[in-house]
């Protein structure tokens, strides 16, 4: 398997008002734009050899920008989507505690079991994370693969790589626009780096 470069979609107008977003095709806001910008730069001299994409706009757009420096096709993966939140997409978590207090406090521990009324349990993400992980088996050892998604399908991905129980998921926080790194070896995975941000800054 190849190594990999994990990026996080930048900023949208929705994740800067704490509002849970995940299938809502937000675009990137002018914030994000320039996040964006900032991690293009910072992979520019990258070696990156495919790139694969979630196909909702603000991760498009990111590995749109990114791709415009290596001159590579995106191939856009649905498997990348973050969570479907159902009737909690475009709610604070203080407006969901008002609306669904019997649900809100299953929010906080992000249990595999949790589902979200009227979209996917965790669980559910998790195999769609998975399911995209089988087409990394096709890739050389050599090649630099670039995934760009949102905060929970990268987690599992990274918490899949590494062994660690997907249980932890949550607990691995991942910044917006951040690029996290993990080295792939015939033996085991190696994570390089986690929630690097000095570009933006």
């Amino acid at each position: 398997m190849p190594k990999l470069l994990l990026a996080r979609h930048g900023a949208t107008e929705l994740n800067s008002a704490r509002i849970f977003v995940g299938q809502r095709d937000a675009e990137l806001s002018a914030l994000g734009q320039s996040q964006v910008k900032k991690l293009s730069g910072r992979l520019a001299a990258e070696k990156i050899d495919v790139i694969y994409s979630s196909d909702l706009r603000r991760a498009m757009v990111t590995a749109e920008t990114i791709a415009s420096k290596h001159k590579l096709e995106i191939t856009t993966c649905p498997e990348l989507r973050e969570v479907d939140y159902g009737k909690f997409e475009g709610l604070t978590f203080e407006q969901i505690t008002q609306l669904y207090p019997e649900l809100a406090g299953l929010c906080l521990n992000w249990d595999l079991q949790l589902k979200f009324p009227d979209g996917e349990s965790v669980e559910e993400l998790k195999q769609r994370v998975n399911k995209f992980l089988g087409r990394l088996k096709h890739h050389d050892q050599e090649q630099t693969v670039l995934i760009v998604a949102h905060g929970g399908p990268l987690r599992l991905i990274i918490c899949s790589l590494l062994g660690i129980d997907p249980r932890h998921w949550r607990q691995m926080h991942l910044d917006l626009a951040s690029l996290s790194i993990v080295n792939i070896y015939p033996e085991v995975a190696v994570l390089s780096l986690l929630n690097d941000t000095s570009h933006l800054r």
